[in-house]
Parts: C-alpha cells; structure tokens; sequence
C-alpha cells in the first residue's frame, strides 16, 4: 500500500493507504547461507553472497548517482521523486539488498551474534513497512513528525541502526584487505571499535570483545563466503565502493531534517 500522509486534528501526522500492487512478499528468515545461494541457480541463488551483496548494492548506488548527475525527476520501479525534484530510495528495494547482507554477519560467528540479531530484526521491521511506506524518507518524515526518531522500536531508529550494520561490515572489509595474518581478530576488533562501540554499552562491548576469540580464521571465513582470497578481494572492494554512496545517502536524510548522528 502506498501511504499518503496528512495531519489530524491533533497535530499528529497519520497515513492514508491507497490501493496499489502489493510488494513482493519477502521473508527475512529465508535462507540465505552461502550453501542455499550457491547450490540452486535454478532458484536463483547461482551467485556466491558476496557476489550478491555487492550487486545489490551497486544497483542502488549506480541509480543514485545517476539521478544526482542527470539531475533527472523521473519516476521508475525502484525510485521516487519528491516534490523538489530529489530522489528518493524505495524501502522494498533496500530491505532486499539489506536482507542479503545477514549472511555476512552469520559467518562471523559468536563474535557479531548481538550485531547479527540486533540487524535481522531491523531489517524484518523495515521490510514489514515497505509493505506501507514506499520510500526511506517516508518513514524519517512520519517519526519527525511524531517526535518518535529516537524511539526504540521505530522505524527511523531501526534504520539508523541497519545503517550501521551495513558501516560495520564495510569497516570488517576494509581492515580485512588492510591486515596480514591467519587471523581475523585485529581487523574485527578494529571495525567494531570504529562502528558500534561508541553506542553500545559497557555490556554489549565487554561480551563482543570477549568474543573475538571465537572469531574464523581468515581461511575458514573464505571457505564459509565461497571464495578465494582473488575473489574475495575483488568483491569486498565492490561492495565498499557501492556502500558509501548509500550510507551517506541515509546519513543526509537525518541530516537534512535537523537530526543528529550521535546515536
């Protein structure tokens, strides 16, 4: 459904459905280990995780970028305008690429368990309001009226922190091809530290440190992604490259309506 948002009588913002195709049904606990999405090219799982991630992602980014250069106000499958003209991200269209991510996290081990959980859940709750918001900033523009950004359970909350998700394996990946070395805790420790630490609490860092140890060795994680050093080098370059754009796309539709990063 496709929501249409007026104000009420008592300031609150509220959203009128209108009939429209409904969006293809997703399900966030749907298999997506690197077994499933190698095994069955007639499912269309033929392409290894990190060759789907980064796919994903480069779509996103690709359109993106292209409507910023064109300058372009024309509507397509996975994009909106707004009224002055800019682009807008379509939900139902991120939530896939993000779904496919929590595969990433799953090969990490006990170590991002909590990151893990904490991400699946967040984007479970995105994917339930694609099937009501079309775009990323429908669900920001809801909240900030509601005075509801910051609220644990919201969709703008949950968003800032599938954001991070995202930053997260991106650091993961950029001191993975930084560092030498069998083993994985330098560079996990490091991305963690840059990424979730500072909004975490003294629990949730002392558990996630402890953890490090039970980290794959940097074989075992190739092994698990299905890929060889060459490979794997070449698709964690992409997915970088492919998620900036898009992190710093969420982090200006904060930004631009006055909401600050520190959270």
């Amino acid at each position: 459904m496709i929501k249409r948002l007026l104000y009420n009588s008592t300031g609150q913002l509220q959203a009128l459905q209108q009939d429209r195709p409904p969006p293809p049904t997703t399900d966030i606990l749907e298999d997506t280990t690197p077994a499933a999405m190698t095994a069955s090219p007639e499912k269309g799982h033929s392409k290894t995780p990190l060759s789907a991630v980064a796919e994903a992602f480069e779509d996103i980014a690709k359109r993106l970028s292209s409507r910023r250069n064109n300058g372009e106000a024309v509507d397509n499958n996975d994009h909106n305008v707004n009224g002055e003209g800019e682009e807008e991200l379509r939900l139902d269209t991120f939530c896939d690429a993000c779904r496919l991510v929590a595969v990433l996290f799953s090969c990490l081990g006990l170590a991002f368990k909590f990151a893990e959980s904490e991400y699946v859940a967040k984007v479970g709750d995105l994917v339930e309001a694609s099937k009501c918001f079309s775009s990323l900033e429908n669900i920001l523009d809801l909240d900030v009226a509601n005075g509801t950004v910051r609220t644990p359970g919201s969709h703008s909350r949950n968003l800032r922190r599938v954001r991070q998700g995202l930053d997260l394996i991106r650091a993961l990946f950029q001191q993975f091809l930084s560092t030498d070395g069998d083993s994985l805790k330098e560079a996990a420790t490091t991305a963690y530290s840059q990424v979730c630490a500072p909004y975490h609490t003294w629990a949730v860092r002392t558990a996630v440190y402890a953890g490090m140890y039970t980290l794959p060795s940097r074989d075992q994680l190739l092994l698990k992604l299905n890929e060889t050093d060459q490979t794997a080098e070449k698709k964690m370059k992409r997915y970088i490259n492919a998620t900036l754009p898009v992190i710093e796309y969420i982090d200006k539709l904060y930004i631009s309506r006055n909401i600050t990063l520190d959270w």
